[in-house]
């Protein structure tokens, strides 16, 4: 992906920000001095990026279980922090950040300074060629005189102060990030992506990880268990309860923040309260797949025989079910239900236990809930 050309700036060295990167750090530090500069602060201190940097592995980290490397200070700064805050998975980035402000945890200052060790200095290494080896083993404050003495570089220090320092962005920088604020973001992205593909290669759609979770879009996969409902009884996997229109939810059986996607075979309903308590929780397999199996296939069977519900399934069929090779095998006509249990299996199972490697945690529901 090309960076815009100008000329008056070394974007040839900007676009070497993130070669031979084994860590993280470098990614979430720049991506906090663009959002800050585009937030209008061009003179943030180490303490405001640090907190943007946090707040910007949150989702990654605590909502998707994502690994942004080997003992990596940033991942478990955000566990840390997960822990003691008590905040959700899901929380707002504002939320996140008014907490991280207030914060005096001694522990959670500690493990703050470490990212401060290497990337505010390192980051420029393409801008300051001369730089070599034993050139950057030196104290912090006597690094900052040394980088500051450099020209033409992105941004310089100012009076050294540990977490209090302050960065000053150049305004020729400043003005190019400001005006190629989409391309920059999209540029970030792009090797976001690239870094959290590699680390974590299992996982799919990393690239719908980068943020806070989104509202699905689950109106005609609505509409077509509300069909179901309103021709049959169909009992709620989880408590076993009736299930009724008014009263319905939409749960991803395998958690949204680890596939990623809305696909059929992976949505079944239940009641609001118990897709409330479940959250991104991965439901018991030996508990709960066998009733997922019967709600499925009496759906399944129920397209076949009714055309309403048929009419319903067709829409779904183009929005939530994007393999052609799982639409023959699991939704074609003359089923057994053997059959179709054994092919709802094949396609679960390697990502249900690929997402419990993760991290993602076995839930089952609290007997005061059943009925």
């Amino acid at each position: 992906m090309q960076l815009p050309y100008s000329g008056q700036l070394e974007i040839r060295h900007l676009a070497r920000l993130f070669e031979k990167m084994s860590e993280c750090y470098k990614l979430f530090w720049f991506q906090a001095i663009v959002e800050q500069v585009n937030a209008g602060n061009n003179c943030p201190t180490y303490n405001e990026l640090l907190d943007n940097m946090i707040a910007d592995a949150w989702y990654m980290v605590s909502e998707y279980k994502l690994n942004l490397g080997p003992a990596d200070a940033l991942e478990n700064l955000v566990h840390y922090v997960y822990g003691l805050s008590g905040l959700k998975s899901g929380e707002k980035k504002e939320t996140i950040l008014k907490f991280l402000k207030t914060c005096g945890d001694k522990e959670f200052l500690k493990r703050k300074k470490i990212l401060i060790l290497n990337v505010p200095y390192r980051l420029q290494a393409p801008f300051m060629p001369g730089f070599r080896g034993k050139e950057w083993d030196v104290p912090p404050g006597e690094l900052v005189a040394k980088i500051n003495r450099q020209e033409r570089l992105m941004y310089y220090f100012l009076e050294f102060s540990g977490l209090q320092t302050r960065i000053l962005v150049q305004p020729e920088w400043e003005k190019y990030f400001l005006e190629n604020q989409l391309i920059i973001r999209g540029w970030i992205q792009y090797h976001m992506i690239l870094y959290l593909q590699k680390r974590n290669p299992s996982v799919p759609g990393i690239s719908s990880k980068l943020y806070p979770p989104q509202t699905r879009k689950l109106e005609k996969v609505k509409k077509f268990w509300r069909a179901v409902i309103e021709i049959q009884p169909v009992a709620d996997i989880y408590a076993g309860q009736i299930l009724t229109a008014k009263d319905m939810a939409i749960d991803h059986f395998i958690p949204w923040s680890y596939v990623a996607h809305d696909e059929l075979w992976n949505l079944n309903p239940t009641t609001k309260s118990v897709n409330s308590q479940k959250g991104s929780g991965l439901p018991a397999w030996e508990q709960y797949f066998n009733n997922l199996c019967q709600m499925e296939y009496q759906s399944y069977q129920a397209v076949w025989k009714h055309e309403k519900i048929h009419t319903e399934f067709d829409k779904c069929l183009k929005e939530h079910v994007n393999s052609m090779e799982i639409q023959h095998k699991l939704y074609r006509k003359g089923l057994t239900q053997g059959e179709f249990g054994q092919c709802l299996e094949e396609i679960l199972s390697p990502v249900y236990y690929s997402a419990l490697n993760m991290g993602f945690e076995r839930w089952e529901l609290k007997a005061k809930n059943k009925n």
